[in-house]
Parts: structure tokens; C-alpha cells; sequence
């Protein structure tokens, strides 16, 4: 199974998100096909991917997660500002306790490398949801620009989720038609709790 560790934003801070996200797309209107934009049901925070995963290594995984969760306390984040990975994602970022963030993907990362999960690359962990993607020629620019000066209401950080992706058409990197992947959390665990013995 396909997965990833994540922290999802609570619905009243994904509403006023979807709400500027509209305005935005109102102010810039792009060409038709030329940017996919995401399913706010789809938002969230990525602390680690951790792509293919046997099953067998779940209760492993499940209880490093669930130390990790453990070891970090909820904390509080909001929207902020707003960027783009050249011009091929647009996303909004964060402001709040970003280094209790940090610590958890941290720790998050350690316990599925603990777990046996090979995880890609170690790149520097940057606090972004995905916005839209790039699906022709389109700068990115103005639509950063534009969010620049957004800034979210607060809300609390209370646990670390595990996400199984179900790509678009089943198949491993599908993106054609109109179908966008599907997330279902697997298991979740609240932070700063210690688990039962």
C-alpha cells in the first residue's frame, strides 16, 4: 500500500482556505487544463512519504509512529503566505510552532526508517499544502504574489496521522481524466499522549 505520514488541518481551517483559494482563482483566471487544482478533502501537511509499504511491516511502523506522536506536544499553526516550487506547484505555507512541526516530521521520519521503510532521499523538511499543479506553460508567480499576505485563522495540531493514497485510475503515477487520488487514514495517534501498556 501506498503511504504517507500527515498532519490534516480541521474543517474551518480548510473552508477559509478553499474560500481564498477561490478568490485567487477568480483574480487570475488561467486557461483551461493549464493548472489541476487540489481537492481541499485532500489537504494536509506531508511529514514523511513513505510510497509502497508491505503490510507486514504495519504493527512496527504503527508503534513508531505512535512514540513519535508521543514525544511531541499539539501545537498551533495557521495558513500563511503562499509560494511556489518553480513553476510547477503553487502552495500555501505555515506560521505557528513550525519547529514542534519539524521535530515531529523528524521523528516521524526516524520511525519509519526504524520500521524497515525506505524512504527517498533526505530532503529539508519545508511546511507546505499543495495548491494546484502545473499541467501546461503557466507562471506561478502571481498567484504566490497574491497569496503572499494571506493569513489563516489558528488551530491546534493534536495528532499524526498515517494516510494510504489511492493514486487516480489505480494505477502507480496515473494522471489522466479527470480522477484525483483518494487518502483514507490508516491509523492515527494523538500528540503528547502517552499510550496505554
Amino acid at each position: 500500500m501506498r503511504l504517507f505520514a500527515a498532519v490534516i488541518p480541521p474543517q474551518a481551517a480548510v473552508d477559509e482556505l478553499a474560500a481564498e483559494v477561490a478568490q485567487l482563482r477568480a483574480a487570475l483566471p488561467e486557461r483551461r487544463g493549464r493548472l489541476r487544482w487540489t481537492d481541499p478533502a485532500t489537504w494536509h501537511f506531508t511529514l514523511a512519504f513513505l510510497g509502497e509499504v508491505d503490510e507486514a511491516l504495519l504493527p512496527e511502523l504503527g508503534e513508531g509512529l505512535a512514540r513519535a506522536a508521543h514525544r511531541h506536544p499539539a501545537h498551533e499553526l495557521r495558513f500563511a503566505g503562499g509560494g511556489r516550487f518553480g513553476d510547477r506547484i503553487l502552495w500555501v505555507g505555515a506560521t505557528g510552532s513550525l519547529e514542534t512541526l519539524a521535530g515531529l516530521a523528524r521523528s516521524t521520519a526516524g520511525a519509519v526508517r526504524q520500521a524497515g521503510v525506505r524512504m527517498d532521499g533526505a530532503r529539508p523538511f519545508h511546511p507546505h499544502l499543495t495548491l494546484a499543479r502545473v499541467a501546461g506553460h503557466v507562471s506561478l508567480r502571481p498567484y504566490a504574489e497574491e497569496l503572499a499576505g494571506f493569513r489563516g485563522r489558528r488551530w491546534r495540531v493534536e495528532h499524526l496521522e498515517l494516510m494510504r493514497s489511492h493514486l487516480a485510475g489505480g494505477g502507480s503515477g496515473a494522471r489522466g481524466g479527470g480522477e484525483r487520488p483518494r487518502y483514507e487514514t490508516v491509523a492515527a495517534w494523538p500528540l503528547g499522549t502517552r499510550r496505554a501498556s
